[in-house]
C-alpha cells in the first residue's frame, strides 16, 4: 500500500479548534507564536534553539505541506474556531503505516496555555488517527522533566508504558529520560 494514495479530510474540528494540515502562508502566524514563545518551548524543542525568521518558518511550513501530502509526517497547525487566530502546532509523527502506529506531538503559544487546548486537541487528532487513518497505537514521547505536557497525555487518557532513562543528551548535555505515554487498538480504542 502506497500512503500517498490514502485519502482522509485535511482538516478536523473539536469545540474550540479548527485543525488543519498546513497551508502555504501559514509562516508568518506560524512564527509570531514561536516568537512570543521561544523561551517555553526552548527546553524542549530544538527548532525553539534559534528565533526563526518569517522566510525560515514558511519554508518549514512549506516543507511540512509537502510532507503531509507524501503522508510521511502530518503536522497539523491549531486555529480558535471562533477568532481564527494561530494557537499551536501538533501532528502525527513517525508514522508507520503498516503497523498503523502515529506519534503525537504538540505545542501551543505561550498566550493561549491553560486552557484545555492542548488536550482538546490530543484527543482531537488521536481519535481522527483511529478513525480516518486506523491506528492500531498512538503514542506520546515527552521529556520526563516537561512536567505540563506529561499532565496533556494523563489527562487524555494515554497510559504511561514506560521511562527510557538516560536516553539522550539535550542541548546543554545534560542526559534526559524520555517517558512513553500510548494508547492502542483493543485497549483505549474499543
Amino acid at each position: 500500500m502506497n500512503p500517498m494514495m490514502l485519502e482522509f479530510p485535511e482538516q478536523i474540528e473539536t469545540e474550540r479548534l479548527l485543525i488543519r494540515a498546513p497551508l502555504w502562508g501559514d509562516g508568518v502566524a506560524v512564527n509570531e507564536a514561536i516568537i512570543e514563545s521561544i523561551e517555553d518551548l526552548r527546553p524542549w524543542l530544538p527548532f525553539a534553539n534559534n528565533k526563526p525568521s518569517v522566510h525560515e518558518s514558511e519554508a518549514f511550513v512549506r516543507k511540512a505541506r509537502l510532507c503531509f501530502l507524501e503522508r510521511t509526517d502530518l503536522v497539523l497547525h491549531l486555529f480558535d474556531r471562533e477568532t481564527g487566530a494561530f494557537v499551536g502546532s501538533s501532528g502525527l509523527h513517525h508514522i508507520d503505516w503498516k503497523t498503523r502506529r502515529f506519534e503525537i506531538g504538540y505545542w501551543l503559544r505561550s498566550s493561549c496555555t491553560g486552557k484545555g487546548l492542548a488536550a482538546e486537541a490530543v484527543n482531537g487528532i488521536s481519535n481522527f488517527a483511529v478513525t480516518q487513518l486506523g491506528a492500531n497505537r498512538v503514542e506520546i514521547r515527552i521529556d520526563s522533566r516537561n512536567t505540563r505536557s506529561r499532565k496533556v497525555a494523563v489527562r487524555t487518557g494515554f497510559s504511561l508504558e514506560g521511562t527510557l532513562r538516560n536516553w539522550r543528551r539535550n542541548e546543554y548535555g545534560d542526559l534526559i529520560h524520555l517517558m512513553v505515554y500510548s494508547k492502542v487498538r483493543g485497549a483505549e480504542y474499543q
